[in-house]
């Protein structure tokens, strides 16, 4: 289900306690605080010395009933459920704060790093070439984990748990992955000896590939599953699929069911349905070309995913407005959040006009004045947003508050300017209240304070616009950039003809899906990393949020939804929608709505995002080196512990207000608290009898975890989770990367896997920097949604990972990256260094000061580094360009992992294998090799059932689903996808340990004539066995 658990302690319930599912519970909603999502604390964060000891991992396997996983209960139906979540948001706030504070200080962890497949389970009918779900997976998983107690003695195994689906398992190592080169090697092995056990349990008629979904779920009515289910039922009321193809665990409908209720109706996706060219729903649509949809060749098409209310009151459930993708320079629809672009923070001009006022002090809450020093002046720009249950207030990028006017509302405070206003304050930049869409300045002249207005102003070549009218003339000029029409026609005179007189918006025909299994239906990778310390988890979070939607485009595999070809490559929005349980106030739509005192913000405050999205926080709070501090005390920095100081903070960040104050109180930071506050906007999902108030916030993490563990972003920070007796395992700060799509090949997953793993070290060791402003990791998500965009789209990236030279200002064309250094030995070379492979010793930056716990002022300023450092910091890369290198100032991801392994001197037989994922992901990146989407589609298109109408057929679904078992098992090669890649062949020869049987063989004397007679006749025990060692496996377990 897109890995949307994080965590599998489940799996020990429905093992072993099968008969017992309507009463067993795992506390909280996370099937999950385990790190790498495998079933027991064993698999998990051990230290070193347990490490070395099987017998010990073993013992803690079988110790896990006993570490308060399990309760007695039944789920709560939601009208009960929701009277306790205000009591559950109070004490998971409660019970972070106490887990914090007990591990805070935890240091000097190493890396332990695991990752989680997923698995559908398929039925293939051979004669009618059809194919359907099969819903064994309990029974499946439930051989799997048994075989697995019998293998304890092996260094590698396997962890299989429930998913959402019946027809679901996932699929994690036993033990972790560690901080040496050689266990890069385990992760391929390990998922080929994933692939090879579940195949022992298949059916002769089953299949397993890694598939993101099934492309005919919600198509085939009755008739889509063995045995069949009857399409709807009271947990989902779906018109296309039954409740009966999801997990029987209580929890799992109860889930579903709460969404729905929460909402207040069933859950809508709409998804761009791609048009060819039978396609019957584009009958009388003028657009582009196929072959380029709805924007031209030049842009990509943008699903809005999460923000089509607006659009299906207009054009209904069939149809769907999209974007398109445009350049950051000036303003165009892409950042038009009217039209769906990324909301952004507004910005504020201060000019308090009363005798004798200045400015305005800031506010740590609204009506608690901060005398900090630096309170923002008359003529400041700050940037914020209005909270809309607290008129008349913004809430600023740092944190702090400011209210709009007095409060008798006769004397205006701040006034709304255009968002392309820039501060004339070079401090205010690194004070973090200005905005983030960075421009540089000047260095001020000797004696000098700092550029005034008027050279500011011609630098940037913009005028300081004040009040409405500026707003309005900005929105004109986004408006005129946004309707490049799909709709056409207008002269269709049937029901469906409004989209097609359109001539303002982007209008595509839509898949429509209603229920959370369409999403969480679905497959994909996942990782999960224990930092050293709490620093450096929270940075690393922040740097892989930018990846997040990098890694989506570049793993895209899921262009087939419900029957159809979709105009999409992902699967993330489908998800985001199948779980968006906002009220419609919540969700920004107009018009009068009650309020619910048992909802969070009593189900009215305005949340921008689904609980399934990416990331709209940063949480690195970075520091001031030790003299600056000190500086501090008498200077306009005082006060800098108690704001946010991260000013890639673009975004709107709703919070729970009295959640922020608790956390405040107790010593956490301000961003930290901001953090933790926006995901206790949500309200607990499932609600257990006897899991509300008898949970102890001082021990225990439950309810936390319950609010934490539904917040899917595209990065989950995860504390670490109670220690319920002494002799539990210790685990650390984890990080946990959630967006890369899953692949046909035990080999693509894993060199995707090595990949990210190697990515973090690479900006640790190296001191890299790739933060970017949010809002436009957001518009990398909705990019990297879009039809081949990892080939023919552009990405917002970092231009300079590292900082500029010194002495140079960094403005215009006129900086110097330290990167343009590479390769430049002699005068003749005057070109970037080849992308393949470079010196480690090009990429070491000059030492920098490093303070008592290991952390250098590079990585402590990156949150809000000076300004003359911002100028161009993004830009927009190709995948080309961002995985090797652009100009002479971007050497580019995969070059700095070769620097990397130079560095670390990687033994030579880990180099050759990671050499071939790097090669592959080179090729992938620059369009040698598609990605699984685009193969899958191709596939489709070339079909000769196909009819050029978007329409996957039962045969042509069938023929897909023997493909993609096949090339996942290394019996079919296609060079589109793999280059001259071979897979070895897997198959359930080897899948598990032969044991030297002593029992009796049954009709001993035949047996032993017949085996005797074989071996007289050199006849090979293999060959007629069809896989001896499974044979005899077989024979072994009777």
């Amino acid at each position: 289900m897109a890995g949307a658990w994080g965590f599998s302690g489940l799996a020990l319930i429905l093992l072993l306690l099968s008969s017992l599912l309507s009463s067993i519970i795992v506390d909280g909603l996370v099937i999950g605080s385990h790190p790498f999502s495998t079933t027991t604390r064993s698999a998990g964060f051990v230290n070193s010395q347990r490490q070395r000891h099987h017998q010990h991992s073993h013992t803690q396997r079988g110790r896990a009933l006993n570490m308060g996983l399990l309760k007695v209960g039944r789920p709560k139906k939601w009208e009960e459920s929701k009277k306790d979540a205000a009591y559950i948001r109070k004490a998971g706030v409660r019970q972070f704060i106490s887990t914090y504070n007990r591990v805070k200080d935890l240091k000097g962890d190493e890396l332990l790093w695991g990752d989680e497949i997923e698995y559908g389970v398929f039925i293939l009918d051979e004669q009618n070439k059809k194919v359907r779900l099969s819903l064994r997976a309990k029974e499946i998983m439930d051989n799997l984990n048994e075989k697995e107690g019998t293998h304890t003695h092996r260094t590698e195994g396997c962890n299989w748990v429930p998913e959402y689906g019946a027809w679901m398992v996932e699929a994690t190592p036993m033990r972790p992955y560690t901080g040496f080169t050689t266990d890069l090697l385990r992760v391929e092995r390990n998922m080929r000896l994933r692939r090879k056990r579940l195949l022992t349990e298949l059916r002769e008629d089953e299949v397993a590939p890694t598939f993101s979904t099934f492309p005919l779920l919600g198509a085939m009515g009755d008739d889509g599953s063995v045995p069949p289910t009857k399409v709807g039922g009271a947990v989902t009321l779906s018109d296309y699929i039954g409740d009966g193809i999801i997990n029987p665990h209580p929890r799992f409908g109860t889930l579903s069911a709460n969404i729905r209720q929460r909402r207040g109706e069933k859950v809508n996706i709409r998804v761009p349905l791609f048009r060819d060219t039978n396609t019957p729903e584009y009958e009388g649509f003028d657009t582009h070309s196929e072959s380029d949809g709805c924007c031209g060749s030049n842009t990509l098409q943008l699903w809005r995913y999460g923000k089509g209310d607006i659009s299906r009151e207009k054009y209904g459930n069939d149809y769907v407005v999209v974007g398109c993708s445009a350049s950051d320079q000036g303003p165009g629809a892409e950042f038009n959040e009217s039209n769906g672009g990324p909301e952004t923070l507004e910005k504020w001009l201060v000019n308090v006009k009363c005798d004798g006022c200045k400015g305005l002090f800031y506010r740590s809450a609204p009506n608690v004045i901060v005398p900090d020093a630096d309170w923002p002046r008359n003529g400041d720009v700050v940037a914020g947003y209005e909270i809309p249950n607290i008129p008349g207030w913004i809430r600023l990028q740092n944190g702090y508050y400011l209210p709009i006017s007095s409060d008798e509302g006769d004397i205006q405070f701040l006034h709304k300017v255009s968002k392309r206003t820039h501060a004339s304050n070079e401090e205010k930049a690194r004070l973090g209240s200005t905005t983030p869409m960075f421009r540089g300045s000047i260095a001020p002249e000797s004696g000098k304070s700092g550029v005034d207005g008027a050279t500011l102003q011609t630098l940037l070549e913009e005028k300081l616009s004040l009040g409405a009218s500026a707003v309005a003339e900005e929105e004109t000029a986004e408006s005129a950039t946004s309707g490049v029409c799909c709709g056409g026609g207008g002269n269709s005179t049937d029901a469906l003809s409004t989209p097609r007189d359109s001539d303002t918006e982007n209008v595509r025909a839509a898949i429509h899906m209603d229920a959370m299994a369409f999403g969480m239906g679905c497959c994909c990778l996942q990782i999960t990393f224990q930092a050293k310390d709490l620093d450096e988890s929270r940075f690393i979070y922040d740097q892989l949020a930018v990846m997040a939607p990098i890694m989506m485009a570049l793993t895209a595999s899921t262009p087939l939804l419900k029957g159809r070809v979709a105009d999409t490559d992902c699967r993330w929005g489908i998800i985001s929608e199948c779980v968006d349980d906002r009220t419609p106030a919540e969700r920004g739509l107009s018009g009068q709505f009650e309020t619910d005192e048992d909802l969070a913000g009593s189900g009215v405050r305005r949340i921008y995002k689904p609980r399934y999205d990416s990331i709209s926080t940063y949480i690195y709070q970075g520091a001031y080196n030790a003299a600056e501090v000190e500086a501090a005390k008498n200077s306009t920095k005082r006060g800098m512990k108690n704001r946010v100081l991260n000013m890639y903070n673009d975004l709107p960040v709703p919070i729970d207000e009295d959640s922020y104050k608790l956390l405040r109180d107790s010593g956490i930071d301000p961003t930290l608290s901001q953090h933790i506050a926006h995901l206790f906007i949500r309200d607990p999902l499932v609600v257990f009898e006897g899991a509300v108030e008898e949970v102890d916030d001082d021990t225990q993490t439950e309810h936390f975890e319950s609010i934490q563990s539904t917040n899917w972003q595209s990065v989950r920070w995860k504390p670490p989770p109670p220690r319920n007796d002494p002799n539990d395992p210790h685990i650390g700060w984890r990080v946990e990367f959630r967006s890369m799509e899953m692949q046909l090949t035990d080999f693509e997953n894993s060199a995707f896997t090595v990949f990210i793993v190697l990515l973090t070290r690479v900006i640790l060791t190296f001191d890299l920097n790739l933060y970017i402003p949010l809002s436009r990791v957001d518009a990398n998500m909705q990019r990297a949604h879009s039809r081949n965009a990892s080939h023919q789209g552009k990405f917002f990236f970092r231009r300079h990972m590292a900082p500029l030279e010194e002495g140079d200002d960094g403005y215009g064309v006129k900086y110097t990256s330290m990167f343009s250094r590479i390769g430049k030995g002699d005068e003749e070379s005057e070109t970037s260094p080849s992308p393949s492979r470079v010196s480690s010793r090009e990429f070491l930056s000059e030492d920098s000061e490093i303070d008592e716990n290991g952390v250098s002022s590079q990585r402590r300023k990156a949150p809000f580094a000076p300004g003359r450092y911002e100028e161009n910091s993004y830009e927009e890369m190709t995948m080309k360009e961002i995985m090797t290198g652009k100009g002479d100032y971007f050497p580019g991801l995969i070059p700095l992992v070769y620097a990397y392994l130079d560095y670390i001197n990687c033994d030579s037989i880990t180099l050759q294998r990671v050499t071939e994922y790097l090669d592959f992901i080179e090729k992938r990146a620059t369009g040698e090799l598609v990605t699984p989407a685009t193969w899958i589609r191709n596939f489709v298109r070339s079909h000769k059932d196909y009819k050029g109408d978007s329409v996957v057929t039962d045969e042509i679904a069938y023929d897909l689903m023997v493909a993609c078992k096949e090339i996942g098992e290394g019996t079919r090669h296609e060079a589109e996808l793999l280059g001259d890649l071979k897979i070895k062949p897997i198959t359930t020869a080897g899948a598990y340990d032969v044991k030297l049987e002593s029992n009796a063989v049954h009709n001993q004397n035949e047996e032993l004539l017949s085996l005797l007679r074989r071996y007289t006749e050199r006849k090979d025990f293999a060959h007629n066995t069809n896989n001896g060692a499974e044979g005899v496996e077989r024979r072994s377990s009777m």
